[in-house]
């Protein structure tokens, strides 16, 4: 398995640490989703696991290397979101299942070497599963390693962050970007890029799903709902329908871009009658949607509300 262009500086500096045999006790996968950090874990913990690894790099033949494929070595412990006793899958990870994980923890190595356990997504941490972890991390068993990936960690309680090696991903630059999504074959690169607010992980997966197309839709929506044609209601059900998040994404970078024209030309694309103050409060509005439609609210409530505001 290699690496993403931008993992480098990260996988050298975490290599360098295990050379030295000063393995930290947590690490902090964290940036936005689409740099890769799920990957970036995986081919570290491959590489730490492996018995014939050379340079982190593991073999990929072993008997380690085999049951890491088949997801049944039994020192690595994966941890995300469980069901509930309906059976529907939780939102949130759970106090019983960190308590789970501590029980396991406590128990020797059965190949004599490293445990690993990954917690994915972290920021899902409800506050009790995040107090017990604490209690785990406060007292780390020997060769033992949590891996906590998060695409928002903010939403961790400082206790947790700071008890953890933090290895941010951040977006590379715009020439490497493009570099690497014109490599992987992806046409259009700067379009999709632009859409993708610079992360070519996220611009390589859009563009395979036809996302730009909905990037497209969204303006020309906000453009109708602005000259009185259409409905706001047909507007919420088609966006409820096909990604909610992602054209709230687009909504709120088409603002940013009248917001921008109308600095220099005026007037702006979109036809807003909004000022712009009007159109920064707006901006603000639908980043605050996206976050809440991961919540309990109903989505059609909230995008209506948002949609009222807009002329």
């Amino acid at each position: 398995m290699t690496g993403l262009p931008w993992h480098d500086d990260h996988w050298s500096r975490l290599q360098a640490r295990r050379q030295r045999d000063a393995m930290p006790h947590a690490l902090l996968l964290c940036g936005p989703n689409g740099l890769g950090k799920r990957a970036f874990a995986q081919r570290f913990v491959q590489g730490l696991l492996c018995g014939q690894s050379t340079q982190g790099e593991a073999c990929g033949q072993c008997r380690t290397c085999l049951l890491l494929a088949a997801g049944t070595h039994p020192d690595l412990i994966r941890l995300t979101f469980g069901l509930r006793k309906d059976g529907v899958q939780r939102s949130e990870i759970v106090v019983d299942q960190i308590r789970g994980l501590s029980a396991r923890l406590a128990m020797s190595s059965q190949f004599g070497g490293w445990q690993v356990a990954i917690i994915d997504p972290a920021d899902a941490l409800n506050s009790a599963a995040a107090n017990a972890l604490l209690k785990t991390l406060e007292e780390p068993a020997a060769q033992t390693l949590l891996i906590l990936v998060a695409d928002a960690p903010w939403r961790l309680p400082q206790t947790i962050r700071s008890r953890c090696q933090r290895i941010e991903f951040q977006l590379p630059g715009t020439a490497a970007a493009l570099a690497w999504l014109e490599a992987e074959g992806v046409g259009d690169a700067a379009a999709a890029l632009t859409a993708a607010g610079g992360n070519p992980g996220l611009a390589r997966m859009w563009a395979q799903e036809g996302a730009l197309d909905r990037r497209l839709e969204v303006r020309k929506d906000l453009a109708a709902l602005a000259a009185g044609r259409g409905q706001p209601t047909e507007v919420v059900k088609r966006w409820l329908d096909s990604a909610p998040e992602q054209r709230l994404w687009f909504a709120a970078q088409a603002v940013a871009d009248e917001i921008r024209i109308r600095a220099t030309q005026g007037s702006g694309p979109l036809a807003s009658g909004l000022d712009v103050e009007a159109l920064g409060q707006w901006y603000s509005a639908s980043n605050r949607t996206r976050e809440s439609l991961r919540g309990p609210l109903r989505g059609d409530l909230l995008l209506l509300e948002l949609l009222a505001q807009w002329r």
